[in-house]
């Protein structure tokens, strides 16, 4: 049994892999601002917390749930995300702000309170896009999303590189497009290749066997090329 830390469990990718590794009868902390189809599902491996990664005392009150029930957390999987699609001479400084906060700030600041608890073993995947990838394909009107998640993809190289010592590893999964809330919000009548619980059995299986292999690696989960 593990320890496994979720954010964006509400919809989509997060929402079914929350449900994946329930099933298995691992403890589950699934975090998103709302909460209420995750207590829907009556659970008991599943703790839902309200938590708007944008606001730093939502954030500590995961660390607290944590520290007073929890030993420690073997995996965390930094999921949630905020996709602005406007063209670039109407995204505003707010939009950036918006869209940085949820995709890099947020996944920082999950990651730095996380960190004390994990040990030798436990692995931090975060997820990226490939819009997020130099020299993948671009699309217009994604400038905050896919810059941002580009940062992601560096922050993850650069905690390896500084806990390379501790026995965590830290790996990023750039997804290319998958059938979810999100995406239908962004490019309504769009299919894509993949469905999320597709997806989410994928992650699973990566953020459960893949730490002891990766470190420091992104990872491209994607059909198409480039």
């Amino acid at each position: 049994m593990k320890n496994i830390v979720v954010t964006g469990a509400s919809r989509g990718i997060g929402f079914e892999l929350i449900q994946l590794f329930a099933a298995e009868g691992n403890k589950v902390l699934a975090l998103s601002r709302n909460i209420s189809p995750i207590e829907k599902l009556e659970n008991e491996n599943i703790q839902a917390i309200s938590v708007d990664l944008t606001n730093e005392a939502d954030i500590h009150t995961v660390h607290d749930y944590i520290q007073n029930n929890w030993e420690k957390v073997d995996i965390l999987v930094n999921n949630a995300g905020s996709l602005v699609n406007k063209p670039f001479l109407e995204i505003t400084q707010e939009d950036f702000l918006k869209v940085y906060q949820v995709n890099v700030f947020g996944v920082a600041k999950m990651t730095q309170l996380m960190i004390p608890f994990m040990k030798e073993g436990s692995h931090v995947v975060n997820i990226s896009s490939m819009g997020g990838i130099q020299g993948s394909m671009k699309f217009p009107g994604l400038a905050a999303y896919s810059s941002a998640k580009g940062a992601v993809i560096t922050l993850t190289e650069l905690l390896a590189e500084e806990y390379k010592d501790s026995g965590i590893s830290f790996n990023v999964l750039a997804l290319g497009a998958v059938q979810t809330e999100m995406l239908e919000e962004a490019f309504p009548g769009y299919q894509a290749p993949v469905n999320a619980l597709e997806m989410a059995t994928y992650i699973k299986n990566f953020a459960e066997n893949s730490g002891k292999f990766y470190n420091g690696k992104v990872l491209q989960v994607s059909a198409s090329t480039p």
